[in-house]
């Protein structure tokens, strides 16, 4: 290797003082996407009881309207790369912005109940290619020494933007006098909770108009000088350039193209480690994390709760997820990712198995008894607490670093698949399930809690401490 050669590879891995605000500032407006999936992923909470009175439907329709979304997610995360690698990624986040302010104004103004489907679609497309672009788009981007660090804020731009959705939420509901279908500034409240998401995504536009394309992107599209530009911004102008687009040159044309194909073998149709990053995902969605998000307000109000409390407790619990992550962010690197799911794993059967326990007894003037209203909520807190440093975060690390190269972009996009079909098999269930029996409902998410103990101990391998090459 030439000295050139080696001097660009340590500009690339070293951190310039001097650029680090202006890449800080890129990652975070590109992470703006991630703070929009989370609020529309959770915003929706505040809504449900007003969607289920205003068009007089019951739990499996309802159901059906909140967990429609998910389809247009998959879809979404389906197809985003394809998108940004035709059109680029700054493209990208433009169309998804703009998806995401048309599925607002639609969801604030719905004609009719399929129609609110409609838009959820929309707005469910917008979170699939953001849940894409932004990570990506940053790797490509982030200085190595930095990317690690940089690539968390699309986790923790996700975890504030459901926190920012609650607070919004019991806002606008206190506003409204503690009404869902209260007037506010001429619409119920509950439209105007839908419809504030106008604002962050109106940013998040403006904001991909200030930041550079991504240089691999500009690289492949035969855009050299922009893309030397763009990496002197981002790694320094005493760089050899040169020598970093050769670099990325060389690395995209040893790049193996995974596809399904590459996949298949073993006895069960997918390769074995597959079938362990599919295992992952789903038990990541069986727990029930996601009822916690989109249900929140309508499981509190069934037990007793008044409804502007119930949009509080929603809000503390974002809060917790808040605090969660960034624990999981700190220890992850520290004592690794297996010891992280198994600690997650412990607490979240005690949680869960405590909103059983509590959701057992019969209602008391409409109401839980005392004792058990107190249980069920602090559970719940640990519950989320638990799945926030560990599972929310390490399964989503395991993906990205489990599987041999030559599958790895195909594994991930099957088992991020997986995600979104168990995610949306959670989400469909819980209103009809609740009906049935609200206890034997988080037994049941206990049991998953619980299996996954024993999944991780025999299937699953630490990843900590070795190089992407390594797994195989």
């Amino acid at each position: 290797m030439t000295s050139a050669a080696q001097a660009s590879k340590s500009g690339a891995r070293e951190a310039h003082p001097e650029h680090l605000g202006h890449v800080i500032f890129i990652a975070a407006a590109a992470a703006m996407g991630g703070f929009l999936f989370g609020y529309d992923s959770a915003v929706i909470n505040g809504a449900v009881e007003a969607i289920r009175d205003r068009y007089d439907i019951g739990s499996a329709a309802l159901a059906q309207v909140i967990a429609v979304a998910l389809i247009g997610c998959a879809i979404g995360a389906a197809t985003a790369g394809r998108i940004a690698d035709r059109i680029g990624r700054i493209r990208c986040m433009q169309i998804s912005a703009v998806l995401f302010i048309v599925s607002a104004v639609g969801s604030a103004l719905p004609f009719a109940l399929y129609d609110l489907a409609f838009w959820r679609i929309v707005g469910g497309f917008a979170i699939g290619m953001a849940s894409v672009i932004g990570p990506a788009y940053i790797a490509e981007v982030a200085p190595a020494a930095y990317r690690g660090r940089l690539g968390s804020f699309q986790q923790a731009a996700i975890v504030i933007g459901i926190a920012v959705s609650q607070l919004v939420n019991w806002g606008i509901l206190n506003a409204a006098d503690g009404d869902q279908r209260g007037t506010l500034m001429g619409l119920e409240a509950w439209q105007v909770m839908l419809g504030v998401m106008v604002v962050p995504a109106v940013l998040y536009g403006l904001l991909s108009f200030a930041i550079p394309e991504s240089p691999r992107y500009l690289i492949s599209a035969g855009k050299e000088t922009r893309a030397r530009e763009v990496l002197a911004e981002v790694e320094g102008k005493d760089i050899d350039l040169d020598a970093r687009v050769r670099e990325i040159e060389h690395a995209m044309k040893s790049e193996h193209k995974s596809t399904f194909r590459d996949l298949l073998g073993g006895s069960f149709f997918f390769k074995p480690i597959v079938w362990i990053g599919i295992g992952l995902s789903v038990f990541q969605q069986f727990v029930g994390i996601n009822v916690a998000f989109y249900y929140s307000s309508t499981l509190w109000q069934s037990v007793g709760v008044d409804p502007t409390e119930s949009f509080f407790y929603s809000f503390t619990t974002s809060i917790i997820n808040i605090v969660g992550t960034v624990i999981a962010m700190i220890f992850v690197d520290r004592i690794g990712r297996r010891p992280l799911a198994l600690i997650g794993s412990v607490g979240m059967v005690v949680g869960l198995a405590l909103e059983a326990w509590a959701f057992s007894f019969d209602l008391v003037d409409g109401k839980l008894p005392a004792t058990q209203g107190w249980v069920a909520l602090i559970a719940a807190h640990v519950f989320v607490l638990f799945f926030a440093l560990s599972w929310g975060v390490v399964v989503w690390v395991f993906l990205g670093e489990m599987f041999p190269n030559k599958i790895r972009a195909a594994a991930l996009g099957v088992a991020a698949s997986a995600q979104w079909i168990a995610n949306w098999a959670i989400t469909a269930s819980f209103p009809s399930l609740a009906d049935w029996n609200l206890s034997l409902t988080y037994v049941i998410y206990t049991v998953f809690a619980a299996l996954s103990i024993p999944f991780v101990l025999k299937f699953v391998t630490e990843t900590k401490g070795k190089a992407l090459e390594e797994m195989g």
